[in-house]
This record gives structure tokens, sequence and C-alpha cells, in this order.
């Protein structure tokens, strides 16, 4: 088998691996731990405080006491130094952490003297609850003296309380799934294979197989598959078997596609859709997958009343733990909308993603089922990372994209095949994916109007091909 790997400039590398080692995916080799005393076993040093504060610790964990009346976030602090980084290379912070009231903080990853050079300054949001926060971020800093801070001013006096406190170089015990695979997997049983298979004698057959059968894609998951966990664990078996990158679809939220409703449907609860998305999880375990949560769960905002966003809200945190805890060779995105959609408020979308636990996962997708070009999604994505504060991956959503948008989103004339599957994109963007599965209707409307909602159609397939 060979490595699939994610250079930093995005570009793919392959490696050969020794005959002995083709029959099975490598074993991730540990991580190096650059925070020493991450779970305050043995008291708060090398950890130390900043005036403003007093720290101790308290069952196992660091327990900091911050003065009120304070201006700004670094005016109270408790960091650690002397941590070695690499410009270019991609790391993980994580942390458990609550507060003794609702409070706002900073952690940064930044250069330990003058001028505190940032390389990753996170706001997070405290509560009497404690929370795991994790951030991956790519280092633009070389140094032996880079230094991890939670900067706790600004605000009232109250109590922190930090634990697990982590800081690891990615590729170690949380490898990438693209490090542990040899590409994307073909989904063999795909609605187009399954049409070329049923359909050989078609004269479309051997264009639709050559131009979207044969290539990458996702599957989509919901209530169509009586057993979520059969049904996962199968088809990540068969990638796992290939060797191969398997990307999944999640969409079985209650009311969803609430706005275009094409795709209605879902779980019937709350609780239906959370031990639904738990089985999920835990079908893929420790193999490698990628994951797109939910397409247009956030965006639906506008076409729900506020207990139907609550529970949403509730449903997609508990979905992005749910991958974080279960599935850690998963990368998981959680549906960001498109360009069009959102591309004129970036920052309300990224208020979502947060309020949903994006720090959770790997990050977002932008552009699924829909047709903006890769370069308007990019920079929509880049919009959106940057009101996060930078921190969070994104993916793109390709599939129909070629001839990018003409304003309609169902069944459009005239669209296009987009790239293929790819790492690494314009602008930042991770990966480039078919989310979409060519040919599959969006509904009953455009060019396909007794189509239903994700069924196959060689018609719509060839159009794509031709991009009429």
């Amino acid at each position: 088998m060979r490595l699939f790997t994610l250079a930093i400039a995005l570009a793919t590398a392959l490696t050969s691996l020794p005959a002995a080692a083709a029959s099975a995916a490598p074993a991730p080799a540990a991580a190096t731990e650059l925070v020493v005393n991450g779970t305050f076993t043995n008291g708060t040093a090398p950890w130390w405080n900043s005036a403003n504060t007093t720290m101790t610790t308290d069952a196992g964990r660091l327990r900091v006491g911050v003065s009120g009346g304070t201006a700004n976030p670094w005016d109270a602090m408790v960091a650690q130094n002397d941590i070695p980084l690499a410009q270019g290379k991609t790391y993980t912070l994580s942390f458990d952490a609550f507060a003794s009231t609702n409070v706002s903080a900073v952690t940064t990853v930044q250069l330990g003297d003058a001028p505190y050079t940032n390389t990753l300054t996170q706001p997070i949001s405290l509560s009497p609850t404690s929370k795991r926060f994790s951030f991956p971020f790519t280092s633009t800093l070389t140094t032996s003296a880079g230094q991890v801070t939670f900067q706790l001013g600004g605000g009232a006096a109250h109590t922190f309380y930090l634990d697990n406190v982590s800081l690891t170089e990615a590729g170690g015990s949380s490898s990438s799934p693209i490090e542990l695979t040899d590409g994307f997997y073909v989904d063999p049983e795909s609605n187009p294979a399954r049409w070329v298979g049923d359909n050989g004698g078609d004269y479309r057959a051997g264009r639709i197989e050559a131009a979207i059968a044969s290539k990458p894609m996702a599957r989509w998951f919901g209530n169509w598959n009586p057993d979520i966990s059969a049904a996962v664990s199968s088809y990540v078996s068969g990638a796992a078997a290939a060797g191969k990158l398997p990307v999944l679809v999640a969409y079985n939220i209650p009311g969803r596609d609430a706005c275009g409703g094409h795709s209605g449907g879902g779980a019937g609860s709350v609780d239906a859709y959370k031990a639904w998305i738990s089985a999920f999880a835990s079908a893929i375990g420790d193999r490698p997958a990628v994951v797109i949560i939910e397409p247009d769960s956030l965006g639906d905002f506008e076409c729900m009343d506020d207990n139907q966003k609550r529970d949403r809200v509730g449903m997609l945190r508990y979905a992005t733990e749910q991958f974080r805890d279960k599935a850690p060779n998963t990368w998981a995105y959680l549906d960001a909308a498109n360009a069009g959609w959102f591309g004129d408020r970036p920052g309300q979308m990224a208020e979502r993603l947060l309020e949903v636990g994006v720090s959770n996962v790997r990050g977002f997708a932008v552009n699924v089922s829909n047709y903006y070009t890769t370069s308007e999604s990019a920079a929509y994505a880049s919009a959106v990372n940057a009101a996060l504060g930078g921190t969070a991956k994104w993916v793109i959503d390709t599939s129909r994209n070629g001839n990018g948008s003409n304003g309609e989103w169902c069944n459009p004339a005239g669209r296009r095949l987009g790239t293929p599957a790819q790492v690494g994109g314009p602008g930042g963007t991770e990966m480039l994916l078919w989310v979409k599965v060519p040919g599959d209707s969006d509904g009953e409307c455009g060019i396909a109007p007794t189509t239903p909602a994700g069924q196959f159609s060689p018609d719509i397939a060839i159009r794509l091909i031709d991009g009429v």
C-alpha cells in the first residue's frame, strides 16, 4: 500500500510501503505531546500565572482564581513556555475547561517572547459545565520558545478550571485519514454504478461509467438505511479493504431540507436522531473516513421556529461530540451552506458553526449539492473561516460546479461536472469532493420534473457531462 499524504502546500505525495504492509493500514505512531503536565497530576509546574490570578490544583485539575476589573484578556492569564513549533506543520490544541460563571476567554499558541506573535488565537465561551475544546491549526512560527496561554482577564471575577491540556502535531495518534489510505474510495454501489450495471446496453452507459460512475463520490446515509450501524460499517469496511478513503454524508436530522422541501424527513425525534448519529460514529470506529454532517442544517434556520432551532443546535453539537469521541480517524465537516446563500453574511454562518461545536470536528463543508464555482466557494469559505478565527479547515463540493451557478438550485439546465475528488484546492481548501452524486435529482423540478429527490436520472447525468 502507499500513503496518500497531504503536504503543507496541500499537494499529494505517494510513498511505497513494504510488501508485508500491503494488506493492512499502518498503525498510527504515538503522538509527541508538547505540553508538560497537562493533566496536573504533578502539581502546577511548569505552568505559571500572571498578576491578577492565583493558581493551585483541585481534584486533579488546575484551579485559577481570576480578579475582576482588568481591561484586557492578557491582564490575567496562565501559560506554559518552551513549546517547540515548526512553521508549516499542523497541530491540535485540546483541553477541558469550565468556569464558575459564564465568561469569555482567549487561548493562544504564540511566541513566548516579544513580539509575542500568535499562530493560534481562539476565543472560547466558558460556563459552569465542563466542555472539551479542540483547535487544529498550522503554525506560522519556527521556534523552541513557543507558549500556550489561557487569557482570562477583561471580565468579572471568577474561577477558571482547566484539565487534560494537549498539544500534538498532526500525524501521531490522531493521524490524518489521508495518511492512512491510498486515495479516495470509488463506491461500487453508487446510483450511477448501479444504473450502468443494470443498463449496459444503453448507449449512454459507457459515457456515464467513464465520466461519473468510475469517480470517487460520497455515499449518503439516512432513514432509508434500516440498520445504520450495519450500513455504515459495511461501507467503511469495503473502503478499508481496498485501502481507500471513504466519504460519507449523514443526512437524517429531523425536519431536514426545511427551506427546499424536496428532501424532507429525517429521524422521528431528537432522541431518535441522537441514537442514530451515535450508532453512525460508532460504526466507523477507528477506521479512516471523511463525513459531511447534515447538509442544509444550518442554512435552514430561516425556515424554522425557535424550538426547532434550539433542538437542531443540540442535535448537531451532539453529532460533533460523537465523531470526536468515537471516530478518531474521521475528519468530519459541518455543512456551512454556499456562496449564494450566505456569501454576504459569513459572520452569521461562523456564529452558527461555533454554536453547534465546529471546534469538535475538522471544520466545515460548502457548496454541498450546489453549483457555485470552486473559486467563489473558496472565497466564501475563507471568509467564514476568518470569522471563526482562522482555525477551521474546509472542503468544497465540486460535483456539479463546472459551469458555475445560474441562480437556480433545483435541477437547473446548463450545469457541468466539476473537478473530481482531490486533496487541496484554492485559498487553503483542504479537499475538493463530489459530495452530491452527479445524476441524482434534487427533486421534482427543473429539467427533471418527475424524478424524486435522490433518484438517479441518466438524462441529468448526460447533461452534466455535456454541460447542457
